[in-house]
């Protein structure tokens, strides 16, 4: 039998991580869909779990699928099952992951990526509680909470028709959105010396010699763009390479190096050929200059270009992101930086 004490355990003290553990012990017990909403790395999945062992279905499965992790197709046979014959190397019949987690809860994982027809039938079963199998005619009844999560604003891909209104509607009877690192500056330390312990432990050392004021500080100060799974990679990292020594140094970017390979001038090239010619690169002429604020000016510079690039992209972040040679979370964090997410 499964113990209630198997609830997946949440460190924090910052204001903002206990109003998020008191939203999820409100709403745990409810037999109602939730929408978890955070940046990655802020622990989605943790939260998914602990609303499941809160509530009464904590002796029932809970399955989880990451739904970005695989074709439209594929995602349909394993989140509905399929029939014999269904489809080419479908030999025998498959439960899904509705109905195996029949009487339990199923965790959506990265729902913006799902295809419309599949959020349609994932609507079906919310409402009615009704499906059928690929390749089969009888359909099916479970009984399922549905928590579903993502890092995309689904209201905005709602309003441009690139997710339903309706499964949103349905799946936000409450949403709980996950603050991230940055915004629990009190649980930093608290979360990196608890990391810290556990990666002693499994290199078998006997204790943890603790952190330096520098580390602490540098912990303090960084960013965090990863959240807690940065977090934990960093500590971790940190306590393999001192063993059980002070920690006095870390490696926020284990690519950094001097023989790092550098990108290929014929993609560099590419790049730039690609590049939309609207985009002012001019560079100020400083020949006659006393002085120059490189700082201001490379910032003035990011915020020029970041609002070109928003603007020849119809302000379609994944399409910036993609031109600008960053990924989705390293633009927010550059529009956040500057106050552009308006």
């Amino acid at each position: 039998m499964v113990e209630r004490s198997t609830a997946p355990r949440m460190i924090g003290e910052s204001a903002s991580f206990l109003e998020m553990q008191e939203h999820i012990s409100h709403v745990a017990p409810l037999n109602k869909p939730v929408l978890i909403v955070g940046e990655r790395g802020t622990g989605k999945e943790l939260v998914g779990a602990r609303l499941h062992f809160l509530s009464q279905r904590w002796e029932q499965s809970f399955l989880k699928i990451n739904c970005a992790a695989m074709s439209e197709t594929l995602l349909e046979a394993q989140l509905f099952g399929h029939e014999a014959g269904a489809f080419t190397g479908a030999t025998k019949l498959r439960k899904g992951y509705f109905e195996r987690a029949n009487g339990g809860t199923l965790f959506l994982d990265e729902l913006a990526n799902t295809a419309m027809a599949v959020q349609e039938k994932i609507l079906r079963v919310i409402e009615y509680g009704e499906f059928e199998r690929l390749g089969g005619n009888e359909t099916l009844s479970v009984d399922v909470r549905i928590l579903a999560a993502t890092n995309e604003d689904l209201p905005g891909l709602a309003k441009q028709h690139k997710f339903r209104e309706d499964l949103l509607d349905r799946l936000a009877f409450d949403v709980i959105t996950l603050p991230p690192l940055r915004e629990r500056a009190e649980d930093i330390l608290i979360l990196a010396e608890h990391f810290a312990v556990g990666m002693v432990k499994e290199i078998g050392g006997e204790f943890f010699a603790g952190f330096s004021d520098k580390v602490e500080k540098s912990l303090k100060n960084y960013s965090w763009p990863g959240n807690i799974r940065e977090l934990k990679n960093v500590i971790e990292r940190a306590v393999y390479q001192n063993g059980e020594g002070h920690i006095t140094q870390l490696v926020f970017n284990p690519f950094e190096s001097p023989y790092r390979p550098k990108a290929s001038d014929s993609a560099v090239l590419q790049a730039d050929d690609n590049a939309p010619h609207s985009i002012d690169r001019s560079v100020p002429d400083i020949s006659n200059m006393e002085s120059f604020d490189l700082k201001n000016e490379v910032q003035e510079f990011e915020i020029k270009l970041l609002q070109q690039t928003m603007e020849l992209t119809q302000f379609n972040q994944k399409k910036a992101a993609e031109f600008l040679g960053l990924s989705y979370h390293q633009l927010r964090g550059y529009l956040r930086k500057y106050d552009l997410l308006g």
